[in-house]
């Protein structure tokens, strides 16, 4: 991103592209049509396609033993709604068609947390506002119930 952002006090980059994972990313052409930056090489990179031919529970403990190197103390698990299908998830600003299902994101995020080495976790893009009778949140909720249930003591 822009230096102003990832440059703080000249201490970045806060987070190595190659100390990180994009996983089941799907909005390849989105990013394009709306002029985002490409996403960095060095970026280990698991799309929806490949994570479903995977298996979502095998490309998940790729992408953990990618997150839990030696060399790295822990990891943050960045998660947007937006990530879920469409159908499902109607509750963000930026709808993409096509997305996980609970059970593909509940499988995704089991294999992160018993380790005991994620030291983080934030869900961005939900926006209650549009969840008009609660099924969106309450289905969060319910992901996370399920998958820090799997979370060491």
């Amino acid at each position: 991103g822009p230096s102003l952002l990832t440059d703080i006090e000249g201490r970045g980059p806060l987070v190595r592209p190659e100390d990180a994972v994009a996983f089941a990313y799907r909005d390849h052409k989105d990013q394009e049509e709306y002029g985002s930056q490409p996403l960095p090489e060095e970026l280990k990179v698991l799309d929806l396609p490949a994570v479903r031919a995977t298996g979502i529970e095998a490309a998940a403990r790729e992408a953990v033993a990618h997150l839990t190197r030696a060399e790295l103390d822990g990891f943050f698990i960045h998660l947007d709604a937006d990530c879920l299908d469409d159908v499902i998830m109607p509750a963000v600003d930026f709808r993409v068609p096509g997305g996980l299902s609970w059970d593909e994101l509940t499988a995704a995020l089991r294999p992160a947390l018993p380790l005991g080495k994620a030291v983080g976790l934030e869900i961005t893009i939900y926006n209650p506002r549009l969840d008009e009778d609660g099924s969106a949140g309450r289905g969060l909720a319910d992901v996370l119930a399920a998958a820090l249930g799997t979370a060491a003591p």
